[in-house]
């Protein structure tokens, strides 16, 4: 339109020729511009599903972290009610073993399973305190009673 405006003085049948002889040239322009516009569209679609994909990659691996998470943790309170009702079953009989059952070694577990960690002093600490344990035990173990036969038995 602009060069239409510049060369209004030239005559019609001048600026008609011009024209035509724009014409090809505005018509490449156009379709440069068009192929351009549809570039960028497919770009920015292409943009817009890689940003899905990465959203629904990192929702499932936090589903799965969840899953696992309250696997670790329904694992955890089985293995800590076994190994309390373990302990209370053979207190009587085996104080040792209770102590083992129901002290450190539970925690140690617990840790593992809730915290999901386990440091190397751990197992370090856990003898140690098994060890304690079993000896504080034995100290408060009373002595069982003398077994009376009665004659008639």
């Amino acid at each position: 339109m602009s060069i239409a405006m510049q060369w209004r003085h030239l005559g019609t049948d001048k600026l008609e020729a011009a024209l035509k002889a724009l014409e090809p040239e505005l018509r490449r322009q156009h379709k440069s511009v068009l192929i351009r516009l549809e570039m960028q569209r497919d770009a920015a679609d292409r943009k817009e599903r890689e940003r899905r994909s990465e959203l629904e990659v990192r929702e499932r691996q936090e589903r799965r972290a969840h899953v696992r998470h309250m696997a670790d943790l329904t694992v955890g309170a089985v293995v800590a009610l076994a190994m309390l009702g373990a302990g209370v079953y053979v207190a009587a009989d085996a104080w040792w073993l209770a102590t083992l059952l129901c002290g450190p070694s539970l925690l140690a577990l617990m840790k593992i399973f809730v915290l999901r960690r386990s440091d190397p002093d751990d197992m370090k600490f856990l003898a140690g305190a098994a060890r304690t344990s079993t000896n504080a035990a034995q100290q408060a173990q009373p002595t069982p009673p003398p077994h009376d036969r009665h004659p008639l038995h």
